[in-house]
């Protein structure tokens, strides 16, 4: 199969360049390479002029193009004919070398696979379970790993508001569990969602749906909202032998106001795609669970050292959340 990789970046020329290096070391190599730059400045262009990577296509787009859904859409417009995967990647990634060889294999041995996401490493760390031991209150296990569940999602558990379905599942009141509670097993996990930055789909998904513009500038939960949608029309898979390492570069995010709006307003949407009428529980268990985060949020204000950053992102997430009252986004 061949297969185009586009990346969408913006203000982040050195761990773009990162990416790439990690790129030009994989045991299978892109058959094409697009880079969709939405930067203000030009020193992403120039580091890709000076550059030698095989099979690379840049563009620079305008201010109006710029944002995360429509570089992507722009991206999946230049896409070569010939491409039968097109992978997705943030510029803040580098990948381990058989990345693209697992996710082609997964493809390979899934053929019901419309999408297969890669596996995020140094997110959590896991231990080997010794079932002789018992399992205790703050710990979650699957497939024979365990790892501690944290002070937001151990809060969750006591208050009963903790996901009830499997990591990259969503349930009814949505807040599910991230793929990072998938161990490093080694195995494929079915899923109906995953990290958008080692993402991959087949071409055909795209003649179907397309990502939302609904999603502007920095998008958050565009991923989740194009996955869920893309689970109704084929499967989707998480492959923990295709690894990577995120560096998580704070250049080009939104300020923490804007973000903790987001939180809210996004993942409201998100939950209402797929979710069209909720039950009473669900919709309860929701706004405790918005409720809960946000006071959590607050209390960053005392416990942590960046005061301000919590200060703000807890009224984004406060203003967020009335704004669902009056002004409901609309699935």
């Amino acid at each position: 199969m061949k297969f185009s990789l586009i990346v969408c970046t913006y203000n982040r020329p050195l761990p773009l360049l990162k990416l790439l290096n990690s790129v030009a070391e994989q045991s299978y190599y892109p058959d094409q390479i697009l880079i969709i730059d939405g930067s203000e400045e030009m020193a992403t262009q120039e580091l890709i002029e000076k550059s030698n990577f095989q099979r690379l296509e840049y563009f620079k787009v305008s201010e109006d193009d710029r944002g995360l859904t429509r570089q992507r859409n722009l991206g999946i417009e230049k896409l070569d004919v010939s491409s039968n995967i097109i992978c997705f990647l943030d510029d803040d990634i580098i990948l381990s070398p058989d990345y693209f060889k697992e996710l082609m294999g997964t493809y390979d041995r899934y053929q019901d696979a419309i999408g297969v996401g890669g596996y995020i490493l140094d997110e959590v760390e896991w231990k080997i379970s010794e079932f002789h031991i018992p399992l205790g209150f703050h710990e979650y296990t699957l497939d024979g790993w365990k790892r501690k569940l944290g002070s937001r999602n151990l809060l969750r558990k006591r208050l009963a508001l903790l996901s009830d379905q499997p990591p990259g599942v969503m349930p009814s009141f949505s807040n599910g569990l991230s793929i990072s509670f998938l161990p490093p097993s080694g195995k494929t996990y079915p899923v109906e969602y995953f990290m958008g930055g080692v993402a991959s789909y087949r071409k055909e998904l795209f003649n179907k749906i397309a990502f939302s513009e609904f999603f502007e500038g920095y998008g958050l939960y565009e991923d989740l909202d194009f996955c869920l949608r893309a689970s109704e029309v084929g499967h989707l898979y998480v492959n923990t032998r295709a690894r990577v390492h995120h560096y998580h570069e704070k250049g080009g995010r939104p300020n923490s106001f804007k973000y903790g709006k987001m939180v809210l307003r996004n993942g409201w949407y998100v939950w209402r795609v797929r979710f069209k009428n909720p039950s009473f529980s669900a919709r309860w268990k929701w706004h405790a669970t918005a409720m809960l985060l946000t006071f959590i949020r607050l209390c960053n204000v005392l416990n942590t050292t960046k005061k301000r950053e919590a200060l703000t992102e807890s009224l984004g997430r406060i203003f967020g959340w009335w704004s669902i009252i009056w002004n409901k986004p609309k699935p």
